[in-house]
């Protein structure tokens, strides 16, 4: 091998380990990790043939602008109602799948299908995660149950 291409290959290698030193633009990155750290939360669940008589009754995510809900993931309630207070008071658990579950508490009310459900943290790409959602009833027999409300994500108080 001559000199030359020797003097080539070592300028080349020097060039690239330099190369490799020099942080990479992370502007793009940052913004999408920035836009899904928080945001507005809009999903419907149906609930068809539940009793909610015992525990572990479950509803199935329909629609959801928040890419971690994935369409067919699964609320679990774990505690069976209180038909005495008129009310589902119970812990939650929101299944997406692969391990990534959120943790939580719902409350609705039996008589107006009002409700607020509470998210304070979770697993695999729910950690961290927290969210504060108004429960509404079906509107009609063709409608799913909404949750409206916010997200975020980060460190536990």
């Amino acid at each position: 091998m001559s000199a030359q291409k020797i003097t080539r290959i070592i300028a080349f290698a020097a060039a690239a380990s330099f190369a490799a030193l020099i942080p990479a633009p992370v502007i793009g990155v940052v913004s999408i990790s920035a836009a899904e750290r928080k945001g507005e939360l809009h999903v419907t669940k149906d609930c068809p043939g539940n009793t909610f008589v015992g525990p572990w009754e479950f509803c199935t995510i329909k629609t959801s602008n928040f890419g971690r809900i994935k369409v067919n993931s699964r609320v679990y309630y774990v505690d069976p109602p209180n038909f005495e207070l008129g009310l589902q008071d119970s812990a939650v658990v929101l299944d997406a799948g692969n391990g990534n579950r959120a943790i939580g508490r719902c409350t609705v009310d039996f008589a107006t299908g009002l409700g607020l459900c509470t998210f304070s943290d979770g697993t695999g790409r729910f950690a961290g995660f927290r969210a504060r959602i108004q429960v509404t009833p079906p509107a009609d027999d063709t409608d799913y149950w909404h949750w409206d409300g916010t997200y975020s994500f980060g460190e536990l108080d």
